[in-house]
């Protein structure tokens, strides 16, 4: 993966507090590291991670003292210094019948850190290096898909923290090809942020979705991780109107903060038929959907004749309830993604690393508060983003 240049536009990190209407943005968080030409640093042979030994509810969890990971040729060892929590820990962590895990489980999708080891092969990376990580692995640069740019879809694709040991822990091995340089004026904190819900909006809506320039575009959820990001990329990219609704006044107020121009409270109307009477009964060209079955079928009544439904996630469950109708009579499109390519990531982490997009924080935490995260995080009690400490910079 391409390692960018350092950016001129100053970046700001940015959290949300809740109960408040707006974005408190501090100073920049800069870090110090000594640099070194060795190919190892000291290190103990054990470390502390996050996981589980079976799957379950949160009562599974533990702080486990592990031994240490080894790189492989062509990997890097990563000292963790923030990892980020995504609605998949949880359902990782519940499982699924085609899930199969080595247990214990190292949970955590999204982590930056410095390179503390590399493997043999490793040329473009060294010890002291900070770096951030794209989630996504892709192990066959020869895969019918990987050739063609779309290594989000090879056929042994896989998840960092969700098919392999992830980022709640003090190390953890990652491809090299996996890593972004990680500029010294952005925090490790934002890096943990930003990546897998910015890549995965990204995806979504530019190399997927292709939302043009003056559409309009319908989020549907306004607090968070992957809503947030696709509320700042639909303003990017030029959306002519972003409506969102959502579910509080503090999640809508950020969503406005953000760049939403209006936005709906779901507890207070029929946001479907408030959108159709908003458009002067023509709907929206694009919808962004990724609650799934509790709001499908109005996400669809929502769109234009042409109109386009993206999909990411299914927060609410995956079975739907469709009205054919409106598909074929009004040539509605539906379109799903799974995370994204390394060129969504390099390309939508250098739009984070130049401050023209910033992802939303809400609370960070260190490791050893990882469970209390955990619970916030079940119970949606969340305005974007909730960040662990791993090992302070």
């Amino acid at each position: 993966m391409a390692r960018p240049t350092s950016p001129s536009a100053p970046f700001w990190v940015c959290s949300w507090k809740p109960r408040t209407t707006r974005i408190f943005c501090p100073t920049p968080m800069h870090s110090t590291i000594t640099r070194t030409t060795s190919k190892t640093i000291w290190m103990s042979k054990l470390m502390k991670a996050l996981a589980f030994e079976q799957h379950g509810m949160l009562d599974q969890v533990r702080l486990l003292e592990l031994p240490r990971p080894v790189p492989a040729p062509g990997e890097v060892l990563l000292e963790v210094r923030s990892a980020a929590l995504n609605r998949l820990d949880l359902w990782v962590l519940e499982g699924w019948p085609s899930l199969r895990l080595k247990l214990p489980h190292i949970m955590g999708s999204d982590g930056a850190g410095i390179v503390a080891a590399v493997g043999e092969g490793v040329k473009h990376f060294q010890v002291g290096h900070r770096a951030a990580v794209n989630p996504t692995i892709c192990n066959d640069p020869y895969d019918a898909f990987a050739r063609r740019g779309l290594d989000n879809m090879c056929d042994d694709f896989a998840i960092i923290g969700e098919h392999i040991d992830g980022f709640f822990a003090e190390y953890v091995t990652v491809p090299e090809r996996n890593l972004l340089s990680l500029p010294e004026h952005i925090s490790f904190d934002v890096a943990a942020a930003a990546s897998l819900v910015f890549v995965t909006a990204w995806h979504s809506l530019v190399t997927r979705g292709k939302v043009q320039a003056g559409e309009s575009v319908l989020v549907v959820g306004a607090g968070g991780g992957v809503n947030t990001a696709a509320i700042q990329i639909a303003r990017l990219i030029g959306a002519g109107s972003i409506m969102v609704v959502g579910s509080s006044e503090s999640k809508l107020a950020l969503a406005r903060a953000l760049g939403a121009d209006i936005t709906i409270n779901r507890n207070e109307a029929d946001w479907s038929r408030e959108v159709y009477r908003l458009t002067g009964k023509q709907g929206v060209d694009v919808v962004v959907d990724n609650v799934g079955a509790a709001t499908f079928p109005q996400s669809l009544r929502a769109l234009r004749r042409g109109g386009r439904l993206l999909t990411v996630g299914n927060s609410s469950g995956p079975k739907l309830e469709i009205d054919n109708r409106f598909i074929f009579s009004k040539h509605l499109s539906i379109i799903g993604s799974t995370m994204g390519t390394s060129i969504d990531y390099e390309t939508v982490m250098g739009l984070i690393f130049n401050g023209r997009l910033q992802p939303v924080i809400d609370t960070v935490y260190p490791l050893d508060e990882g469970f209390t995260a955990l619970r916030r995080l079940q119970a949606g009690d969340v305005v974007g983003k909730l960040v662990l400490n791993i090992r302070q910079e």
